[in-house]
């Protein structure tokens, strides 16, 4: 009789092991990835799923307060230029990376807030303004600014949400938190 699940390998760190400065309220998977040469700073009560991945290699990657960062997702991601740069990846507090979305290095910004869907893709020296939501799939050019409060479907279409529903979202990532702190084993000491 055959297991019919399989087990997932450890990751393994690879590349230089960065400078870090993580919060006391930080909770981050064991099988996370911080690699590069250039600090990383997370912020307090933020979320690091495992396999998700953090790059310092061109730059400093800092992180906001509230934040989640789910599997699979790469922040720091090298882009074509490949330059090293002050800030290669800045995520404003209450931001949401979800599943295999990647945001590539080079002074790129994501506002407070904000979402960036399932596989999204954002490009070197984007700027994504305060509380957008980038849908699923959707693509964001490198250099690209995208102002407060837009709503990017993979499409292209875009618009702007007027709901005015920032605090309730807020609370909602709050609370989510709360639960993904009770089931995330966290191990900041790996990284330290």
């Amino acid at each position: 009789m055959s297991k019919r699940h399989s087990i997932v390998p450890p990751i393994s760190q690879a590349g230089p092991k960065p400078p870090v400065q993580l919060s006391s309220s930080l909770t981050i998977a064991d099988s996370a990835v911080l690699t590069g040469s250039h600090p990383i700073a997370i912020h307090g009560e933020t979320v690091i799923h495992p396999r998700a991945r953090i790059e310092s290699l061109c730059g400093r990657v800092t992180i906001g307060r509230r934040c989640i960062v789910h599997e699979r997702a790469t922040l720091g991601a090298v882009g074509v230029s490949g330059r090293v740069t002050e800030n290669a990846v800045t995520l404003g507090d209450y931001v949401t990376i979800e599943v295999g979305a990647a945001i590539q290095a080079g002074e790129t910004v994501i506002g407070d807030g904000t979402t960036v869907g399932v596989q999204a893709k954002v490009g070197a020296g984007a700027v994504v303004g305060k509380h957008c939501t980038l849908t699923p799939h959707t693509e964001i050019a490198a250099g690209e600014v995208i102002p407060d409060y837009t709503v990017i479907y993979s499409n292209g279409m875009r618009r702007t949400d007027r709901r005015g529903v920032t605090e309730l979202r807020n609370k909602a990532q709050a609370r989510q938190i709360e639960v993904l702190r009770r089931m995330i084993p966290s191990n900041p000491a790996k990284f330290a």
